[in-house]
């Protein structure tokens, strides 16, 4: 699309960007939810569940919480799941902490993990947290070995926590009776639903601000449509919010109204 709405709304940089700085990264109270749930199961070395639809923020939550973790102290391993076997996750896994991959026993392949998770703990005195997002793709029969990560020293040691972040079926892949022994290591739940319709006014005011704007370029009216047709979800609030700015720029109109937002919302899914 044509970036002359920026010099048309006197942008500085581009606004509502997916993937914000962290500096940038609106602290909402959900996400002071998943923080003090994710320092929770990092100091007990426990697991953490994270929850919620597609575009609620999961991801974003993640990388807001895990990089609050000094790296001095923390080796944060974060990996995105796919639908691929054990062997597939523990090769990621290996390749995030800088080790060779290319065997296909699983047993060599833990045994590597553990080993370096208790060289980095034991010997480099640093604190190991495994992050997993997209956890809602990982096969059932990855969930019922999972859990063999975190058992060190006969399970007395908890010496990998471990944050399953993924869609809302990611429970339902947990009460299998495969799971259990994955699932009862939970000892934290948070589940990101979409914002607010008040919500989603100052998530709005907070991304124009960002990219330089001090007044606000929404009717009331804009703000009401974009918040019913993202349903309250960021990731759709911001190419509706960046679609209908381009849409009134075209129009040479200086506020953006629910027409603009309706004609925004034929180029989206």
């Amino acid at each position: 699309m044509n970036q002359a709405y920026r010099a048309f709304f006197g942008f500085e940089r581009e606004p509502f960007l997916s993937d914000p700085g962290l500096g940038d990264i609106l602290e909402t109270e959900d996400i002071k939810a998943v923080c003090a749930r994710f320092d929770y199961a990092v100091r007990l070395g426990a697991i953490a569940l994270l929850t919620g639809e597609i575009g609620s923020g999961k991801s974003t939550a993640l990388r807001y919480a895990a990089n609050r973790l000094h790296p001095s102290e923390y080796r944060t391993v974060l990996i995105t799941a796919t639908s691929g076997s054990i062997l597939e996750m523990y090769r990621m896994l290996l390749s995030q902490l800088g080790l060779e991959t290319s065997s296909s026993s699983r047993a060599f392949l833990l045994g590597r993990i553990r080993h370096e998770v208790h060289s980095l703990v034991c010997e480099k005195k640093m604190k190991v947290v495994l992050v997993v997002d997209e956890a809602s793709l990982l096969r059932l029969e990855v969930f019922q070995e999972i859990h063999t990560l975190c058992q060190f020293e006969l399970d007395s040691k908890p010496w990998l926590p471990i944050i399953l972040a993924g869609q809302s079926h990611l429970i339902d892949k947990l009460m299998y009776p495969g799971s259990r022994p994955l699932a009862s290591r939970i000892v934290a739940r948070s589940h990101l639903e979409g914002a607010d319709r008040k919500q989603m006014d100052v998530y709005l005011a907070h991304h124009q601000k960002l990219a330089g704007v001090k007044r606000d370029l929404f009717e009331e009216a804009a703000v009401t449509a974009i918040y019913q047709g993202s349903a309250g979800l960021f990731r759709k609030a911001n190419h509706l919010a960046r679609g209908s700015l381009i849409a009134a720029a075209q129009n040479r109109c200086t506020m953006v109204s629910a027409e603009h937002v309706r004609s925004a919302s034929t180029e989206v899914f």
